[in-house]
């Protein structure tokens, strides 16, 4: 497999995607990993990679502050099923490990999801590797990967 970072770059550049690639030391939360990039938490915006009942996949894309709806998702999406995957599937589904997945680069093309809170802003995400974070602008990743743009996301629970 190759370097995931050299995939990344070489998948945004066919793309016409402006990214910058940015090293980072480990962050044990969301709040900790947004004060080491100096952004909000709802800058950091999670690739979730969703299975669907017929084993394909699709990803969502919630900012850091915000969890999945779930009902919203499979309302939008049209099924009565959805899922995380193992972390073995969404490797094998995406080419990255969990943590580190970001549509750019996947090995497979699945539907982009976009919580539509993240339109107009810049954004960190995965980089396809640990110890980085890819920086974008979220207008152009959605136009990019003719992403589905809707509400589904939720606060995240308190319990969590």
């Amino acid at each position: 497999m190759t370097d995931p970072l050299a995939r990344v770059r070489t998948a945004a550049a066919v793309r016409g995607l402006d990214i910058e690639l940015r090293e980072r030391p480990p962050a044990s939360s969301l709040d900790e990993a947004a004060r080491l990039l100096g952004l909000q938490p709802a800058d950091i915006v999670k690739t979730l990679v969703v299975k669907k009942s017929d084993d394909t996949y699709l990803f969502a894309l919630i900012p850091g502050d915000l969890a999945i709806s779930w009902p919203k998702l499979r309302a939008l999406v049209g099924v009565n099923k959805l899922r995380l995957p193992e972390p073995e599937l969404a490797l094998q589904a995406t080419g990255y490990e969990r943590g580190t997945i970001v549509p750019i680069g996947s090995t497979t093309d699945w539907p982009v999801y976009a919580d539509a809170s993240i339109a107009g802003r810049r954004i960190a995400m995965g980089a396809g590797a640990h110890g980085y974070s890819l920086f974008v602008d979220a207008d152009e990743l959605i136009a990019a990967y003719d992403a589905t743009v809707a509400d589904i996301s939720q606060p995240v629970s308190p319990t969590r």
